[in-house]
């Protein structure tokens, strides 16, 4: 979940590069982490899912491809659970037959409620049916309604079809009283019902009391085994933090647990986006791979562990960017995958051509590719086009994931970057060799200069920035309550207590955010 700054602007993104990039979303505003599936059975078969600004707050959109990215179908939008509901944080996957199933929250910051949801569709992301919950914000006093991911077991055995949907506690809620466990939640049925959600960690195996959100990354090996990773410092279990692997053989009725690593490393850069990735070779489910970002020579990294017996044992770490060690250029954004013959792609916001050792320096994305059997990764190669400029909206939550998909030579890819001061989210196809077959920019957001304080308030609303022309302050079902032509200075002493939406317009177009609104 994630508290959001939405630009909204009048002008439509045109075609950009060659002749054949389009623009996909064909919408006004945008808001963030775009997830890519590709469908199994046919590879030109592409679905996108992303945050974005439906008034008077964030729902999901999705649009698909049949073609390849040539051309896209209409853009969805998926209905709330409550109309006063935000979406958020969506991650999608294809069954064997063709379904496919998106994951998100659904939920009310303010009040504390909602709950993690998936939708299906039975036309490939034409259309999509009613939401289903996963799990409820109620569930646990730890309130496990933050980050989803979803995996469905594609292995043509016995759990074929499963659906694993793996969660965690959130930080947007504030203070939350420890321990901090994930969590996991199994459809048998198609999606059409969820088994009671239990924890992930064990006794012995717990994330413990200091990591405030464990999130666990899942994934299905070809065999049918469920395996998630999740990090756990807990002192009586082991002195240094580690990341813990949980298997099950059985569907997610029970499981194993192995240590990947421990290590006394982190990030020195709070802003840096720190995700990992387990990813499981589709041609040997015995291979697994385990991506993450660590300070081994003295800055972020991007690196990879591997287990070739199922995650009993994990080999030492490999360090996947290639530009020279110690350089005082961090990495982030990482994301990865294999194609069905066990070729591996790794994807990252890469600083090598930036001008310090800062998070807020210019980057690109990068990636590196590894045939199976190879001794090694071939050289980097850079994925984007364009050295963009940082912007601070990236210090801001909605762009913490990227996302790549590897279809045999061809990887297909989708990130947000900032080039010309806006917001992009853009769609590349190219092969591994670096031979672009297309990009396709997806949306533009406008991000006028404003800022709001303080929020939460009880009296006085302070707004600045430049050009404002007015302000406007909306109850959460809509309707306007105040509105100012002129000031800077908004007295809401006497609006009753609870959420707010308020409007700020520019000439450079419109913030919007949310306001809470004390006794």
């Amino acid at each position: 979940m994630k508290q959001i700054l939405i630009g909204i602007f009048v002008v439509w993104p045109g075609i950009i590069c060659h002749a054949q990039n389009q623009n996909i979303s064909n919408g006004n505003v945008f808001d963030g982490e775009p997830y890519l599936a590709v469908n199994p059975a046919n590879p030109q078969h592409m679905v996108v899912a992303w945050m974005s600004y439906v008034f008077p707050g964030i729902a999901i959109r999705t649009r698909a491809t049949f073609d390849g990215g040539r051309t896209w179908g209409a853009v969805q939008v998926i209905p709330h659970t409550n109309p006063l509901y935000d979406g958020a944080d969506p991650s999608l996957d294809f069954d064997n037959a063709g379904n496919l199933f998106l994951a998100f929250v659904d939920f009310d910051e303010s009040a504390k409620t909602g709950a993690v949801v998936v939708v299906k569709s039975t036309d490939g992301g034409r259309t999509w049916g009613a939401p289903v919950e996963v799990i409820n914000a109620a569930a646990d006093v730890q309130k496990p309604i933050d980050r989803p991911w979803i995996a469905v077991d594609r292995s043509g055995g016995p759990h074929d079809g499963t659906i694993y949907v793996t969660t965690m506690p959130p930080t947007v809620f504030g203070y939350l009283p420890p321990p901090y466990r994930p969590y996991l939640t199994v459809s048998t049925d198609g999606g059409n019902s969820f088994h009671p959600w239990r924890y992930l960690d064990s006794a012995g195996w717990l994330a413990g009391n200091l990591i405030r959100s464990p999130m666990p990354t899942p994934c299905v090996a070809a065999d049918g085994t469920f395996h998630a990773v999740y990090p756990s410092y807990m002192f009586s279990q082991n002195l240094l933090p580690r990341y813990i692997i949980a298997s099950s053989t059985d569907g997610g009725s029970s499981f194993t647990y192995h240590t990947v690593f421990s290590a006394a490393t982190g990030s020195k850069d709070p802003d840096a986006k720190k995700g990992y990735l387990l990813l499981a070779d589709p041609s040997d489910s015995s291979h697994l791979v385990f991506a993450y970002l660590e300070l081994d020579y003295g800055d972020l990294d991007v690196f990879i562990r591997e287990s070739y017996d199922k995650g009993a044992t994990w080999g030492n770490p490999i360090r996947v960017n290639d530009d020279p060690t110690a350089n005082n250029r961090i990495q982030d954004l990482l994301w990865g995958d294999f194609d069905t013959d066990g070729d591996l792609l790794l994807a990252w916001r890469d600083r090598r051509n930036g001008t310090d050792s800062t998070y807020a320096t210019a980057y690109e994305i990068w990636g590196a590719y590894r045939k199976k059997g190879a001794g090694g990764f071939s050289p980097n190669f850079r994925i984007s086009d364009t050295l963009v400029a940082y912007d601070s909206i990236l210090a801001l939550s909605g762009n913490d994931f990227m996302c790549v998909r590897l279809v045999g030579d061809t990887l297909n890819a989708v990130w947000g970057d900032t080039r010309n001061g806006t917001l992009n989210i853009w769609f590349q196809r190219m092969t591994v060799d670096g031979a672009p077959v297309g990009i396709r920019k997806i949306y533009t957001e406008k991000r006028p200069s404003v800022e709001i304080y303080p929020n939460p308030t009880a009296d006085v609303l302070t707004v600045t920035g430049k050009r404002i022309r007015r302000i406007v302050v909306y109850s959460a079902q809509g309707k306007p309550v105040k509105q100012y032509e002129a000031g800077r200075r908004i007295d809401v002493h006497d609006l009753p207590a609870g959420p707010y939406w308020v409007h700020v317009v520019t000439r450079e177009g419109t913030i919007i955010t949310k306001m809470i609104k004390t006794e």
